[in-house]
């Protein structure tokens, strides 16, 4: 069987005591045994060269072809001005006032100086629009749309036409999620309602039945409680429709019976009625009654029908 025997390489690898060893006698130095010769760039700058080459590669093309501008920055708006003013006193008691005691400086402000960079960024825009449109129309050339002007799509109608009813389909499904979630959203709320209204019917209920059993055996004798309930009813009765009207019959109904308790002997007469004898004035002028309709106002009808004796007569 062979014996298991470490790569030459493996073998010359120094040990870390004789690595420690040189180290301690000064023959190790930094940089992995080789010393790194620093070298300094230069940088050059041929003008003559850079002014050459920009020659050499500039087109000779006039400036319609080109469109290139060379402008001043256009003058700030008073209302942008005190924006930035506004801006940077704001900043300034925001970092003043708050923990550390910070002096702000407008300069070193980040979010300043990015507003104001892009304000200058616009207003070098602007001044290369404005120079730009004068150059235009000293050249003839047209810088706006005429009102008759049809561009041609870059997509066909067909295209469109899926595209749009993609967009009214999506825009429907939406609609049909939204309507089923506030329907869904309405029922749990009506369902919650539901319940909680039984819960308090079923305590007042409760309280009702635990006074009445304290009425009942003695321990108390107040019965407004059931006043009480009574009126809630009538509350809740009222309440379902005040403006709804009683109907022509249920108003004679309720004039003819009445409306519930004590009905026996309600007729009959008593010490008050039989001593007044206004009805049997006969010196007073009394009303004639009419037995068809039962009131008392009088037949004011002119071409009233006589009756079958009298028309019988008549014939004779």
């Amino acid at each position: 069987m062979n014996d298991f025997v470490l790569n030459d390489s493996e073998t010359d690898v120094d040990s870390d005591e004789e690595l420690q060893e040189a180290f301690a006698k000064g023959i190790l130095k930094p940089g992995l045994n080789e010393e790194i010769e620093k070298t300094v760039k230069t940088y050059v700058n041929n003008v003559a060269e850079l002014k050459a080459k920009l020659k050499e590669i500039e087109l000779k093309l006039p400036w319609i072809e080109k469109l290139d501008l060379i402008t001043t920055v256009a003058p700030m708006a008073p209302d942008v001005a005190l924006q930035i003013e506004e801006t940077a006193q704001r900043r300034k008691n925001v970092k003043e006032n708050s923990k550390g005691n910070q002096k702000y400086d407008p300069t070193q402000d980040p979010i300043l100086n990015e507003f104001k960079r892009e304000n200058l960024i616009h207003r070098q825009a602007q001044a290369a629009v404005i120079d730009g449109i004068k150059r235009l129309k000293d050249l003839n050339v047209p810088t706006r749309r005429p009102d008759d002007f049809f561009a041609e799509m870059a997509k066909s109608d067909e295209h469109m036409q899926k595209v749009r009813k993609n967009l009214m389909a999506k825009q429907a499904a939406q609609a049909r999620t939204e309507k089923v979630r506030q329907l869904r959203e309405q029922k749990k709320i009506a369902k919650k309602v539901q319940i909680d209204t039984k819960l308090k019917q079923v305590a007042e209920k409760k309280h009702m039945l635990e006074q009445l059993k304290r009425v009942r055996k003695g321990k108390s004798t107040d019965l407004d409680f059931l006043e009480d309930n009574k009126g809630k009813g009538n509350n809740k009765a009222n309440s379902k429709d005040p403006r709804a009207k009683v109907s022509k019959k249920r108003a004679m109904k309720d004039k003819k019976f009445g409306f519930g308790g004590k009905k026996k002997g309600s007729k009959l007469n008593t010490r008050d009625s039989t001593n007044q004898m206004d009805d049997f004035n006969s010196s007073a002028k009394k009303k004639p009654f009419n037995f068809k309709t039962k009131n008392f106002k009088p037949n004011n009808k002119k071409n009233q029908r006589p009756g079958k004796s009298k028309r019988r007569n008549a014939k004779r």
